[in-house]
């Protein structure tokens, strides 16, 4: 919902308040956005919408964009984890159901590194912060913890600021003409090479390592 909101007023609207806010603050509008995205109640989607707008609107500073959301997730994704590492276990049965709770650590007991970093780089509805709390609950080491989410959300960002640099235009007013339901579609499309090259990258550092 929040997400349709924002397209809704910095799309739409550019003469509302959200519009001037978002523009105003710049790159330095991402890192409050990312502690919310990235907090015990996340804004699905935001993150992704507002560093596709501001690259859109200034294409020559897509790399500073995608630093700063990189940099937005990453705070807010260690306080989260910080949170669950001092609540222990306990924190995370009590914020999630029990069968969500067991699917997620075993899928963090078997990947570990690859449990943060990969949901870091897909999109929404891919739920992330049921594994940043996993990552602290379970004591994951905080370099691991830090480098993974890193790892995922660079490629991730810096694919939606890049394809928004040069596209920006075209994807504005397809968000616009088609509402909400098309920013998954363009997230899912934008964000497809970015998995491409992390899986590769993933399996050959996997592979280096068995060899070793």
């Amino acid at each position: 919902m929040f997400t349709g909101q924002l397209i809704t007023a910095l799309v739409k609207a550019p003469t509302q308040s959200a519009w001037r806010w978002l523009f105003h603050l710049g790159g330095i509008g991402l890192i409050p956005l990312g502690l919310l995205d990235n907090s015990p109640i996340p804004l699905p989607g935001s993150m992704d919408v507002a560093t596709i707008l501001l690259s859109a609107r200034e294409q020559g500073w897509w790399i500073y964009y995608a630093l700063m959301a990189t940099a937005g997730s990453l705070l807010g994704g260690f306080v989260t984890y910080r949170l669950a590492r001092r609540g222990g276990k306990e924190a995370l049965e009590r914020r999630f159901p029990r069968a969500k709770v067991e699917k997620v650590n075993k899928i963090f007991s078997r990947w570990a590194f690859g449990a943060i970093a990969i949901p870091a780089l897909l999109p929404p509805p891919i739920p992330m912060t049921p594994f940043l709390f996993a990552a602290g609950a379970m004591q994951y080491p905080a370099k691991k913890f830090l480098a993974a989410l890193a790892l995922g959300r660079i490629v991730r960002y810096a694919v939606l600021a890049y394809l928004s640099a040069r596209y920006g235009r075209q994807i504005i007013a397809f968000i616009g003409t088609h509402g909400h339901p098309a920013v998954l579609m363009v997230l899912g499309l934008m964000l497809a090479v970015g998995c491409v090259v992390f899986l590769f990258v993933f399996r050959k550092r996997k592979k280096t390592r068995k060899h070793n």
